[in-house]
């Protein structure tokens, strides 16, 4: 060959942008959770400016635009301005978000690709774009690194999610969290790639939600007179009154904010036991009416206390009303109502009770249980929505659509998919994050340990299930159980980094999925953290020491 011809060849080449390679990720590209299929290309990064622009193919893109600048604003102090695409439009320095006609093989899939003169963003669905937008985030250098300008290399990305569940839950009963960080916990949901938020509104440790045809719920409900020091069963009582809860427009403002970000807000009212609370204001709704009942003040399960609502026919005009104002303001086609660690001791003890099982033509209690299970559930279905319930309600016949969310292992989730229910698991034993990260802890958790590596290496679908079976598993989800924790920043540490973990084994290909390299990734991420302001675990190993910054245990 010709030198000058050599010339021409080189020439050419370097005249193309990006080329796509088989290169080996830098560590700077620390994408949590994995891509389906991520390539790094040779050429110059894109750079991000005052100048940039984001094109959106239609109005519905506006709510991830709008997300986008924000961030940059946020944390990297740029102003970026946002237009409508025009076909064939060839702007440079733009950031396209394109959704299209053709339907993805694969739900919510997306495709990036970035060059140095335009990052494209593609999918069927909204929220494609969306998660391809968090990608993008992702791949942006650090906030802070000293650059003068951001970049994000030149890439090529194919992605989807693995399950279409994706849930993480918070416990507002035992401590009560404010809507400011609320929105902020919706906002890591998102930043992970998570699309259903678990609210857990109702206890025995306080009522959370305005019920505006039964006010006693927020007036006395709400509120206890003192919570336990220590862990349980607790070295003394604070005899502090404590409490609060969420005004109907509060909740339409988190429920619009999450949806802003494809979030799933599923209230949880809490029946027919944990209702203490409900009791402390209606006492007439108990299986002791001339009792006073109190907020609970103390954890546990209340064996020995009564906390389980009467099975007559003024309790289910109660629950219905309540339902009601509860699914006219969640759009949520899902309704959690609970059902879980109910003591039919107290059923059995009641006459009343067992008038209602003799009427009905019940067994026993376990079958009273059962009734009002579907009972509400059928109440539920009417209004057009659905039920989801802890594993408990598998206990005696169940209505086909209810959903089941197996949190004593993961043998309830087996014989929900056996009886062909769809099923989240959510087994305390991997997914409780109230439980301890270290072996060592600085501050008060559940007497319980589980370390990142036990939440990274749980597969929410059993080796026992066949591939038909595997269909009914929608999904998983972590709880976060507030006993012991009081406040924002112990929440945060509670939560991080183990909600990166669930989110890679919800969202990335199982065979995809290793730990080495997601302890790399993590590292990265840990940075992100720091420019978020997040307190959180720096350890990363079971037994290390615990290097957390500024805790703040109860």
């Amino acid at each position: 060959m010709k030198f000058s011809a050599i010339l021409l060849l080189l020439a050419l080449s370097l005249s193309v942008p990006c080329r796509s390679q088989s290169l080996p990720q830098p560590a700077a590209v620390a994408i949590i959770p994995q891509p389906v299929e991520l390539k790094l290309k040779n050429g110059l990064n894109f750079q991000l400016s005052n100048n940039t622009l984001i094109l959106i193919s239609d109005p519905e893109l506006t709510k991830s635009a709008d997300f986008l600048a924000d961030y940059l604003l946020r944390y990297y102090h740029i102003h970026i301005g946002i237009a409508r695409y025009t076909h064939n439009e060839n702007r440079k320095n733009a950031i396209r978000f394109l959704r299209t006609a053709s339907v993805a093989p694969h739900h919510d899939q997306y495709r990036l690709s970035v060059t140095s003169d335009v990052v494209e963003l593609t999918a069927s669905s909204d929220k494609g774009i969306f998660y391809g937008m968090q990608t993008m985030l992702q791949l942006l250098t650090l906030p802070g690194n000293g650059q003068i300008r951001p970049e994000i290399p030149c890439a090529e990305v194919l992605d989807y999610p693995r399950f279409d569940y994706r849930g993480m839950h918070l416990d507002v009963s035992r401590h009560f969290f404010g809507t400011t960080f609320i929105k902020r916990y919706i906002d890591y949901l998102a930043f992970h790639k998570l699309n259903y938020f678990h609210w857990h509104l109702t206890d025995d440790h306080g009522w959370r939600i305005e019920i505006k045809k039964y006010p006693e719920l927020t007036r006395i409900g709400a509120w206890r007179k003192g919570t336990i020091i220590g862990l349980y069963p607790g070295v003394g009582n604070d005899g502090k009154r404590y409490g609060g809860y969420y005004t109907q427009d509060e909740i339409k403002d988190i429920i619009n904010y999450a949806s802003d970000r494809y979030i799933t807000v599923i209230p949880e009212i809490e029946m027919p036991g944990h209702s203490l609370s409900v009791l402390a204001a209606y006492p007439d709704l108990g299986t002791e009416p001339d009792k006073k009942y109190e907020v609970a003040q103390t954890w546990g399960i209340f064996n020995k206390f009564n906390n389980v609502l009467q099975p007559t026919e003024k309790t289910f005009r109660f629950l219905e009303n309540v339902l009601t104002e509860v699914m006219d303001l969640f759009p949520s086609p899902y309704i959690h109502i609970g059902g879980d660690e109910c003591s039919r001791i107290w059923w059995k003890r009641s006459p009343v009770s067992q008038q209602i099982i003799r009427e009905k033509g019940l067994k026993d209690e376990n079958d009273l249980q059962n009734y009002m299970i579907n009972r509400i559930g059928k109440f539920v279905n009417s209004k057009g929505k659905t039920i989801i319930g802890w594993d408990e309600i598998l206990e005696g016949s169940l209505q086909a659509d209810a959903v089941v969310m197996s949190w004593r292992g993961e043998k309830g989730g087996i014989y929900g998919v056996k009886t062909k229910h769809r099923v989240i698991m959510t087994p305390e034993n991997f997914l409780y994050f109230n439980h301890a990260q270290s072996v060592k802890e600085d501050s008060l958790t559940a007497a319980k340990y589980l370390p990142l590596s036990s939440v990274y290496n749980y597969d929410p679908v059993p080796n026992s299930l066949s591939p038909a079976e595997a269909g009914y598993i929608w999904g998983a989800q972590a709880n976060l159980w507030t006993e012991y924790i009081s406040n924002p920043s112990k929440a945060e540490y509670m939560l991080f980094p183990r909600l990166d973990a669930l989110s890679e084994l919800l969202w990335s290909p199982g065979k995809k999925r290793n730990y080495d390299d997601f302890l790399r990734r993590l590292r990265v991420q840990m940075k992100r953290y720091d420019a978020w302001g997040v307190n959180y675990n720096s350890s990363l190993g079971p037994g290390q020491k615990n290097e957390s910054k500024a805790l703040v245990g109860h």
